[in-house]
């Protein structure tokens, strides 16, 4: 996800959370510019999660005198199955609380109270940080699963050694062959090699 571009043909769309009328007025009226879109104001976040499922937003702007875990059980949910950026605004500075709300999904948490004039340029960092997270979390994932076929080729290699006394290059070779005749992945075939090699002996039946 992409900082906010003026130039940009679809705006993004806000959810604004914020316990004080006046203060949510003021901070609707400051975010109705090229390139946003307050698609809801809400005063509690007893209706957030609803409103996150509902509305779909880009960005969540949380502004409340006095967070409690109820926004943050509904983070939490909707991060779990749509992560986006949220900006969390309060004038606590509870380190545990803090903690909490950025476990729970809060990408930019600033002990203050919101302010009109910089609310634009806090979402857009929270939307940098949490492109760069999301392109670590891409990464690691890619990582592990590029491990995880390491191991499935590594157990198949092992499996023919043992049951062809061939060398390790050449079961290596035998996965690679294997895998360019029929199109697949080293993956696909080491796992199709392991189904066939590594079926344990029956209990009483003969060698």
């Amino acid at each position: 996800m992409s900082s906010i571009d003026p130039q940009a043909s679809a705006p993004l769309r806000l959810i604004l959370v914020d316990d004080n009328p006046e203060r949510a007025a003021a901070v609707e009226r400051s975010l109705s510019q090229p390139g946003l879109e307050v698609v809801s104001v809400i005063a509690t976040a007893s209706g957030l999660l609803y409103q996150m499922a509902q509305l779909e937003p880009d960005v969540v702007v949380i502004a409340l005198d006095s967070p409690d875990r109820d926004v943050l059980e509904s983070l939490s949910i909707a991060s779990a199955h749509n992560p986006r950026p949220v900006v969390m605004f309060s004038g606590s500075g509870d380190s545990r609380f803090i903690g909490d709300a950025i476990r729970a999904g809060v990408t930019a948490y600033q002990a203050e109270d919101i302010n009109p004039e910089r609310v634009r340029a806090v979402i857009d960092v929270a939307m940098a940080q949490f492109a760069a997270f999301d392109e670590l979390k891409r990464e690691l994932d890619r990582t592990r699963a590029q491990l995880a076929q390491r191991k499935v080729v590594e157990k198949a290699k092992g499996l023919l050694c043992a049951a062809h006394g061939v060398t390790e290059d050449e079961a290596f070779r035998t996965i690679r062959k294997l895998s360019m005749d029929q199109n697949r992945t080293l993956a696909e075939t080491a796992r199709g090699i392991i189904e066939i090699l590594d079926k344990p002996t029956a209990k009483g039946s003969k060698p």
